[in-house]
């Protein structure tokens, strides 16, 4: 039982039964009553007592599920052929049917055996066993199929019957099969399609580039492929429609059974919902494609954001390391060199941190995902890059500075070299004239001018000015050299000063003196006895 209840419940289809089908001891020939109720025909057939129960119950079962709900529901009119039979195969017939009909029945014609015998035996026989045959509905007995006629249109009866609906078995099974074919394409596709849906749904995205792309062309392959499938579904229904149509296209007098109205309506049901799963499956497939996309570009971002983040880190540390602001012109001019070019190295990994950055912004207005992942990484992209500019100006700043420092003590320096050069240079023999004072006066006074040029400002203002770079070496060697220049300073003070008073010794008026008398026998002329 357990087994039993495992198997898979499906209705029979024809390829089921197709032997049973091709020995058309009981056929759907599409002919329909006055009301639309459908009718199955039992044509004249031998061996019909022969025909194992299964079988006959298969083929009939089968043939009552073709019709519509709505037209099944109105009941089956079915037509026993037995016009060159026996009453025995009219009652074998009748009690089989009774017996193993699954459908709703609504009226039973038999067309009885046409010898005379035997049908004056079919009337005694159906007036004595008509209560055995266990039927709720009319057996219509009927001599020939004039009769027949007054019950049921010439058009929906086949030409077998003396009427005028063109069938052909053969090509009604080859379109029953086609049809429960496509229907079983339409599903399987259905079913393919929603597997490759839930299998798209549940795959976690994956967290590296290669991995990514890899995923995303198996899907596009398969999602390439479940087209393809489509396309062939969607052209074996067109070419089954035109195949049911045929007729209608082929003779413009022709007109399509209401069975074959119902296959085309069965077709052309078949194909919308092929449509209709297939725009289901491309809007979302539309969307997986769109996020795994979205998630290569995430991967690709993350990859170039950790090479860029990697470089601006060096190149931060690199900054970082140049502290020194030098001791010496020479010094600082060297590291203004180096912060030149870790500069001009720093160019490309800031420009590929911009264009990144702005890469990110342009993904976050495209709606993607992942934007709560992407803009604090532009963010920080952003952050770097300013403090690496402002931090670069503020070493040029302070190197800037130095230099002026430096260039000044330096100055200051050279001043005092100068200074106590001249003042060495100065003989003391010659400055003891007039000429040679004054001479030296003026020496000291023109080099006296060039002290605003090459001295530093007064120590107050000089410590305001440069209080930022002042390191505690500096500021010693700045002391130093104010020092140097107090002392200088004093020492041409010192200079002036008695330079100053030889000169004023050597202009004092000198009184002329009268020689003595006794000095001199002749009379001498005055002479000015001048200054050592």
């Amino acid at each position: 039982t357990d087994e039993i209840m495992q198997q898979e419940i499906r209705p029979l289809v024809a390829v089921d039964i197709i032997e049973q089908l091709h020995r058309q001891f009981a056929i759907l020939s599409g002919g329909r009553g006055k009301d639309g109720a459908p009718i199955i025909t039992f044509p004249e057939f031998a061996g019909f007592s022969d025909i194992p129960d299964e079988d006959f119950l298969n083929v009939v079962t089968y043939l009552t599920s073709i019709p519509s709900l709505e037209a099944a529901s109105i009941g089956f009119i079915i037509i026993i052929d037995r016009r060159r039979d026996k009453w025995s195969a009219v009652k074998a017939s009748l009690t089989r049917i009774a017996g193993a009909f699954p459908g709703n029945l609504q009226l039973v014609f038999v067309l009885r055996p046409s010898r005379f015998i035997q049908r004056t035996i079919a009337d005694i026989g159906i007036k004595l066993y008509r209560d055995d045959f266990k039927m709720k509905v009319p057996i219509i007995m009927l001599n020939s199929v004039s009769d027949l006629h007054g019950y049921i249109d010439k058009s929906q009866l086949t030409r077998e019957l003396g009427g005028t609906l063109e069938y052909g078995h053969s090509q009604w099974i080859h379109h029953r099969t086609a049809i429960e074919n496509f229907a079983m394409t339409v599903k399987t596709t259905a079913q393919m399609l929603q597997t490759f849906g839930t299998d798209l749904a549940e795959t976690e995205l994956p967290n590296d580039v290669q991995c990514t792309e890899e995923l995303l062309s198996a899907h596009t392959d398969h999602h390439s492929k479940l087209k393809d499938e489509l396309k062939l579904a969607v052209k074996q229904g067109a070419t089954l429609l035109t195949c049911i149509r045929e007729p209608v296209t082929r003779s413009a007098n022709s007109k399509l059974s209401p069975d074959e109205l119902e296959n085309v309506a069965t077709v052309e049901r078949l194909l919308a919902q092929l449509d209709e799963t297939e725009k289901a499956f491309d809007q979302f497939w539309t969307k997986h494609h769109l996020k795994l996309e979205q998630c290569l570009q995430l991967r690709h971002f993350e990859h170039n954001f950790r090479e860029v983040k990697l470089a601006l880190d060096n190149l931060m540390e690199a900054q970082a390391g140049f502290a020194d602001i030098g001791d010496s012109v020479t010094r600082v001019e060297h590291l203004l060199r180096e912060q030149k070019q870790l500069e001009e190295k720093g160019q490309e990994p800031l420009e590929k941190a911009q264009s990144l950055a702005l890469h990110g912004e342009q993904l976050i207005q495209n709606n993607h995902y992942a934007v709560d992942s992407i803009r604090p990484k532009c963010v920080e992209l952003r952050r770097i890059c300013d403090d690496f500019t402002n931090e670069t100006k503020k070493k040029y700043d302070l190197l800037g500075k130095s230099l002026e420092l430096h260039k000044q003590l330096d100055k200051a320096s050279q001043w005092c070299e100068a200074g106590i050069y001249l003042l060495a240079s100065q003989a003391v023999d010659k400055c003891q004239s007039q000429e040679g004072a004054e001479t030296a006066l003026v020496e000291i006074e023109k080099f006296l001018v060039t002290a605003k040029e090459h001295q530093l400002s007064n120590p107050k203002e000089f410590y305001n000015q440069f209080d930022m770079i002042l390191t505690p070496e500096i500021k010693a060697n700045a002391q130093r050299i104010l020092q140097k220049l107090e002392d200088v300073q004093e020492m041409f003070d010192k200079r002036q000063v008695s330079l100053k008073k030889l000169a004023a010794k050597q202009t004092r008026p000198v009184q002329p003196v009268a020689p003595h008398p006794e000095s001199s026998p002749k009379r001498a002329s005055p002479k000015i006895t001048r200054p050592a």
